[in-house]
Order: C-alpha cells, then sequence, then structure tokens
C-alpha cells in the first residue's frame, strides 16, 4: 500500500489531541513510507496531518480546488500540489491515486468524502478499505448510528463491515493489509427484493 488518502477537517476542533491526532497520523504513515493524499489545504487538522507527514521525511500530495487556493488556504509546502475546477474533481483525483482511505475527526466535508467513497464500494466501484480512525472516540456515535441503521434495515451488514472502524493507526493498517471486500453488493438486494415481489404477485 503505497498511497493513503485521509479526510480530516479545516477546523481545529475544541480539543488539542484532535490536531495531535492529525499531525501523528501524517508522521506514521510517512514513517511507513505511505504518501499522504489529501485536500491540499495548510489549515485546521488538515494542515496538521500534511506537517506530521512531512516533518517525517514522507511526500504529501494536495488536491485543492482553485476557488478555495483563492481564499489563502493553500499549503505551499508539499512535494505536489493540484489546483483543480472543483469539489468533484479533486475527489475524483484523490480516490483514483489512493489504495485506500482515512477519515479522521473532521466536520460535513469530512463526512461527505467518506460517505462518498464508501458508497462508491457498495456499488462495487472500487474495492480499497475505508477506515475510521477513531482516536479519542470521536466517531463513537456515528458507529452507534451505523448499527441502528442496520437494525432498522437501512444498511445491510456486509455494507457496514467495509467501513472499518479501529481506534489506533496501526490496528487500522493491519486490517487494511488484510482487507477483502465482502462477496456481496447492491445487485444482490435488487434480486431479492425482486423475487419478494414476484412472490407475493403469485401468492
Amino acid at each position: 500500500m503505497r498511497y493513503i488518502c485521509v479526510f480530516t477537517g479545516s477546523s481545529h476542533g475544541c480539543q488539542p489531541t484532535y490536531m495531535d491526532i492529525a499531525r501523528r497520523t501524517g508522521a506514521g504513515l510517512a514513517q511507513r513510507g505511505i504518501t499522504v493524499i489529501y485536500g491540499g489545504a495548510r489549515i485546521g487538522t488538515m494542515g496538521a496531518v500534511a506537517d506530521g507527514a512531512l516533518g517525517a521525511g514522507g511526500r504529501v500530495v494536495g488536491v485543492l480546488p482553485r476557488g478555495l487556493a483563492e481564499w489563502d488556504v493553500a499549503h505551499h509546502g508539499l512535494t505536489e500540489l493540484h489546483l483543480v475546477a472543483d469539489m468533484h474533481e479533486r475527489k475524483a483525483m484523490m480516490a483514483a491515486r489512493a489504495d485506500a482511505f482515512i477519515a479522521l475527526p473532521g466536520g460535513s466535508g469530512t463526512l461527505e468524502e467518506l460517505f462518498e467513497v464508501w458508497t462508491w464500494a457498495q456499488l462495487g466501484l472500487h474495492t480499497k478499505p475505508i477506515g475510521l480512525l477513531d482516536a479519542a472516540g470521536f466517531y463513537a456515535p456515528l458507529a452507534a448510528f451505523l448499527e441502528h441503521s442496520v437494525r432498522e434495515g437501512f444498511l445491510k451488514q456486509p455494507y457496514r463491515e467495509m467501513l472499518i472502524i479501529e481506534p489506533t493507526l496501526d490496528r487500522l493498517l493491519e486490517r487494511f493489509a488484510n482487507y477483502q471486500p465482502p462477496d456481496y453488493t447492491w445487485s444482490d438486494d435488487a434480486v431479492t427484493e425482486k423475487e419478494g415481489i414476484v412472490s407475493h404477485a403469485v401468492e
């Protein structure tokens, strides 16, 4: 695994631990020879991930929409900085270059990026591992909600298991190394639903 895309926030969070987690994640990936791909900003936990990786001698690739670069948020010390037209191009480039995805604490943008690549995996568009680094228990409420969604029949268990949740980078990367996508896709649901409708009609 040579390239990992990190989704995280443009804010610092209200606890110093979030910036520390981001720096240590960037450094930990760099120390393993993994290139960090991220959103290209110098601010918030995004900037901390990049600085952590660069400080450990690693490579960092940033992808930033030109409109955001005009706000003076671009990190100009990166190995590569790609300025793209919009958020769609940004996410597509990051996803194409990554071998896996990690979400650190962040806000709506982080969640949007995470849920998009997770949905792509459910549709069979890629088989790359996706993980939540649940340091400091930040993602515990989300994990509980996802289990609730499974119980209520809106999220299939194999899809839930695609999203790997661990409290440390070491454990997350260990599970990435052994990841096998489930032998299950959205089409299985479609077939089951169709068979149920046909069966009900016959009855």
